[in-house]
């Protein structure tokens, strides 16, 4: 075990094809953290069911400290990884039982990717709201019908615990645990040697609107109206224009559109909106209220509850969080 039981231990379970990335991007945060004395912040430890060599989806082993050494170890953050494995390994008991028991002395416990399969099947997602790849979103909310599944933000706190999406999503949540604990000079200090982003820009979201449509819409039947979409934001928007647009009957348009990309043509133009004024949020000096004009909401109000409602975030707070440029401490 590692020694100096007054640093904190992050400790991270393993099985059999674990994706690599998963495990080794968090841990290097974890690994590089160091204190204002510049003494390492954490300790770090990597387990499984059995111990011994655990080897990944890449085929590169791993070597691992058995679960149940860690019985009588204060264990500060447990992290379970992913892996398309994870989805099998949710059905099993011992590990199970072992995270359930865990969960009621760890100070923060958390998933990366694939692994928030395993935190819900053993209920510890269980009326929490939570997120996971977002290829695999509308499997877990199928199968887990208990968890608020989210399908748009890197990670998601909900009390002590976290769940982070896909793959590199852990190396945002690890950095976000970093800076609950040292405070944001220290994590952007670490951003920077690592040379990540401390936030990534547009950091809400797993990816872009056009991505989702695209993965939709593989035929690209609305690729051009997308584009004149983008174009015209702040022009007439209603399912008639984009209807005469399309050359279609208002009727049929909605009905083709709505099949096609999973969402309304009201639900798209208002994502649309949504994604431009964030970008001028993140990159721009506009008012607000001069974005909110120029991206087609007309007013401050209208733009804040779009922006409330897909991404949790006022549009205030937002810039404060996500802006280029540097705000003051």
């Amino acid at each position: 075990m590692p020694s100096d039981s007054a640093t904190p231990l992050v400790v991270f379970v393993l099985f059999n094809r674990t994706k690599l990335l998963d495990v080794t991007g968090p841990l290097q945060v974890f690994n590089d953290a160091k204190t204002p004395s510049g003494a390492p912040a954490y300790r770090t430890l990597l387990v499984s069911e059995c111990g011994g060599p655990v080897v990944t989806d890449t085929g590169i082993a791993l070597s691992t400290r058995r679960l149940t050494e860690c019985n009588d170890v204060e264990i500060d953050t447990l992290l379970v990884s992913g892996g398309d494995a994870a989805l099998q390994v949710a059905q099993t008991g011992a590990l199970c039982d072992w995270l359930i028991e865990q969960s009621r002395h760890v100070r923060r416990l958390g998933s990366i990717c694939l692994g928030a399969f395993i935190l819900a099947g053993c209920g510890l997602l269980d009326g929490r709201p939570a997120t996971t790849h977002w290829e695999y979103c509308s499997q877990l909310a199928a199968r887990f019908s208990m968890v608020e599944v989210r399908s748009d933000p890197i990670f998601v706190r909900a009390d002590h615990i976290w769940t982070s999406a896909g793959v590199t999503a852990g190396i945002d949540m690890a950095l976000a645990m970093v800076e609950q604990d040292l405070g944001h000079t220290a994590a952007l200090a670490l951003a920077r040697d690592l040379v990540l982003f401390l936030k990534r820009p547009g950091g809400q979201s797993q990816f872009s609107i056009e991505l989702r449509w695209q993965a939709h819409d593989c035929a690209g039947r609305f690729d051009g109206l997308h584009k004149w979409m983008r174009d015209n934001l702040a022009t007439d928007l209603s399912v008639p224009a984009l209807a005469s647009f399309m050359a279609m009957s208002p009727r049929n348009f909605a009905r083709v559109y709505t099949k096609t990309t999973g969402q309304s043509p009201g639900r798209g133009v208002e994502a649309l909106r949504v994604e431009a004024a964030r970008r001028l949020l993140e990159s721009s000096t506009f008012s607000v209220q001069q974005i909110a004009h120029r991206v087609g909401f007309g007013d401050d109000e209208r733009l804040r509850r779009a922006f409330v409602k897909a991404l949790a975030v006022a549009p205030y707070d937002y810039r404060r969080r996500f802006s280029s440029q540097l705000l003051p401490e």
